[in-house]
């Protein structure tokens, strides 16, 4: 499959790195410079993957996220925010509007095109998943390979971002144990880093769309735990 890749940032020397280390991968790159513009290469080209700037003049990264993701042709694309920003308020907004990840600028070329090639492994694993799923629900239970940094249900891989495989691989490590809310931010963030109090709460929503909902248990005002479903 040839994938389609669309690349929005308002400076031009960022799109030209990108655009030349993913062409060099064979991949079919499209650039944009604003929102809006994206919104009208988006609806031309359906594009697999979607690199999003957050700060950008006429459109912000936000605001084009929630309208791609209303869009028929990138509804189901993968979306990863490309930025310096690595405030928390702004990664929880991110997944708010839409977004699958994020990749922090600078980046070194051999790490964006890894980080590239996981997110596509998505629009693979997607393809054709829903309806099956529907005729048959996968009450399966998962597998976590902490080797290869994915998690294996019925037989396919679901690729995570990073803080998303380290939560749900916590909550592996104990089944049925309930994880306070301090004891997941101390594991999963560390003592020392500042995040918003609805960080786990989006990283749980996430993850549930991810793998299921049943897996993962909210016990009101404690914490959560994970639940092998053939248990349940």
């Amino acid at each position: 499959m040839n994938y389609r890749i669309l690349i929005v940032d308002d400076e031009a020397d960022i799109l030209e790195f990108i655009r030349y280390n993913l062409k060099k991968e064979g991949y079919d790159v499209y650039t944009a410079s604003d929102g809006e513009e994206a919104l009208r290469t988006a609806a031309e080209v359906s594009p697999h993957l979607v690199l999003l700037d957050v700060m950008m003049p006429r459109m912000d990264g936000m605001e084009a996220c929630r309208r791609l993701r209303k869009m028929p042709q990138t509804e189901d694309a993968v979306i990863a925010f490309l930025t310096a920003r690595a405030e928390d308020y702004s990664q929880v907004a991110g997944f708010d509007a839409g977004a699958d990840d994020y990749i922090a600028k600078p980046v070194r070329p051999n790490v964006l095109v890894s980080r590239i090639r996981a997110l596509l492994k998505r629009v693979d694993s997607g393809a054709g998943s829903a309806e099956s799923q529907e005729a048959e629900p996968d009450r399966r239970s998962l597998i976590i390979d902490r080797e290869r940094y994915v998690v294996l249900k019925n037989g396919e891989e679901i690729v995570l971002p990073r803080k998303m495989f380290e939560l749900l691989a916590l909550l592996y490590s104990k089944p049925q144990k309930v994880f306070l809310r301090d004891e997941i931010f101390a594991a999963v963030w560390g003592d020392d880093v500042v995040v918003g109090e609805r960080t786990i709460d989006v990283h749980i929503r996430k993850l549930r769309e991810k793998i299921g909902a049943d897996y993962i248990v909210t016990v009101k005002g404690v914490g959560y735990k994970y639940q092998d479903i053939h248990e349940a």
